[in-house]
């Protein structure tokens, strides 16, 4: 295994910032397709921002491999004992809620180690790929 099949820290941060534009294309989505209607129930206004800000991507990385930013810039999130196979959702969920608790300090270990692995991907054992052609 070399180091060039793990994405680098460059690629990651601009998934990162393709999914950023995703989540407001996402948002002002929803904001139009509730607009639409003359009366929308705050619990379908917080189950959609919810969707969108929470599980997104824990969602897209468990059942795509990736989210649409991983997608984009042709990397994936496999796991570490299986390369073919996705992380769980289980396992989705807090690598999600430790990348977005530690931010850019995540990504400060992606050099440091062979498999580029953030602490996000330490804690659940997960790798982050390029897309095979």
């Amino acid at each position: 295994m070399t180091e060039e099949k793990y994405a680098g820290v460059f690629d990651r941060v601009k998934a990162i910032m393709t999914d950023g534009l995703v989540i407001v294309v996402f948002m002002f989505l929803a904001s139009y397709i509730f607009s639409l209607f003359e009366s929308v129930p705050d619990n379908a206004r917080i189950i959609a921002f919810v969707f969108i800000f929470l599980l997104y991507d824990p969602i897209f990385t468990s059942l795509f491999g990736g989210t649409i930013g991983h997608m984009i810039i042709g990397i994936r999130v496999k796991r570490e004992s299986n390369e073919q196979k996705n992380i769980l959702l289980p396992l989705a969920i807090p690598r999600y809620i430790v990348k977005v608790t530690l931010g850019w300090v995540s990504l400060l270990t992606v050099s440091g180690n062979r498999k580029r692995k953030a602490i996000h991907d330490l804690l659940v054992g997960s790798v982050v790929v390029y897309a095979k052609p």
